[in-house]
């Protein structure tokens, strides 16, 4: 089997990969506090080639990327003012913790709404969590102070879906709390739409790499039936 086909595949697989990452950065270009993963790609190894005669070196071959590490850019982004009594963004570092069906989460959405009961809650009804550990409650005024929310500092904080993170937490963050403001996305639409065309572009040359491997396979194949 030739090489190329091997090589031109882990490049779409990889593009593969970065389209996803892309299409959900996108997808939450206006989600509070969203965080967007970028995957690296790296070689997937070399292939030394040899004279077969008198076995001196010839070169390298690659043998085409992979996907290497992904990370979360976890830097804060730039908070606006909303106005809504609900909305807590927080300034500087750390993380508002919820209870969800799996466990503590955290999450730097603070885009939040009132239960039945009187708890804080988070867009998916999870409540939300107080320095003390436990859901904080409407006070009798019916507000809910940015003091009564808890601002956690997470260690090793790694990305779990719907905006949430696992971690290990290590005490109360620096972070400031700040009502009627909201923590806005740090997608950049428009370097995220170049990212996407440029990653298109590179799935499409693979994509034609293979066809064109393929079409010489044939023909080769061809050939060789019709000397036999």
């Amino acid at each position: 089997m030739d090489s190329g086909l091997y090589i031109a595949a882990s490049g779409m697989l990889a593009e593969m990969v970065r389209q996803e990452q892309i299409s959900d950065q996108l997808a939450n270009v206006n989600t509070p506090g969203f965080k967007a993963e970028r995957a690296t790609q790296e070689g997937f190894g070399e292939l030394l080639l040899q004279n077969t005669a008198t076995g001196a070196p010839v070169g390298r071959l690659s043998l085409g990327v992979q996907i290497g590490e992904t990370t979360t850019d976890l830097t804060p982004a730039g908070i606006h003012e909303t106005g809504e009594a609900l909305d807590f963004a927080i300034e500087g570092e750390g993380f508002f913790a919820v209870r969800t069906g799996a466990g503590v989460r955290y999450t730097r959405n603070g885009q939040l709404s009132v239960d039945a009961e009187g708890n804080l809650t988070d867009q998916l009804g999870d409540p939300v969590l107080g320095a003390n550990g436990a859901p904080v409650r409407l006070r009798a005024d019916g507000t809910v102070a940015p003091g009564d929310i808890g601002v956690f500092e997470v260690a090793g904080a790694e990305k779990q879906g719907d905006n949430l993170y696992t971690g290990n937490t290590t005490g109360q963050a620096k972070g400031k709390v700040r009502a009627g403001f909201l923590e806005e996305s740090a997608v950049n639409p428009s370097q995220a739409m170049v990212q996407m065309i440029s990653s298109f572009r590179a799935l499409e040359a693979d994509q034609k790499s293979i066809q064109t491997i393929n079409e010489t396979l044939g023909e080769s194949a061809g050939q060789v039936g019709a000397i036999g």
